[in-house]
């Protein structure tokens, strides 16, 4: 069984959290926890098909250019070669899961 508490966790962006939940080379699970005021660099994958889904606060997703809002219990689907950045634009942190498949990992391009 896996779970945020066991799972191994890695900082990102200099103050985010990720929890590795599942990472296999045909998926990868990811829970993340951004604090108010932090972003992502903005970026795209190759292959990578990536869902995106909030588990609390607020998550902005800029997805070529178009801002979307997402609450928890709402999700948003990126297909590959989409640029995009996840921020936290509110006030309050935000937690989500993020879904790959395949991995990322060694197909990233940073914009």
């Amino acid at each position: 069984m896996i779970s945020k508490e066991n799972a191994p966790h890695y900082i990102w962006g200099g103050n985010c959290d990720g929890w590795t939940l599942l990472e296999r080379q045909d998926r990868l699970v990811i829970h993340e926890r951004m604090p108010a005021s932090s972003a992502e660099q903005r970026h795209y994958h190759s292959v990578s098909r990536q869902f995106f889904f909030v588990l609390s606060g607020e998550l902005t997703m800029e997805l070529q250019g178009e801002y979307h809002r997402l609450q928890a219990q709402q999700g948003i689907e990126i297909t590959p070669e989409a640029p995009h950045q996840a921020r936290n634009d509110s006030a309050s942190p935000v937690e989500f899961l993020v879904i790959s498949h395949p991995t990322t990992r060694g197909d990233r391009t940073n914009l």
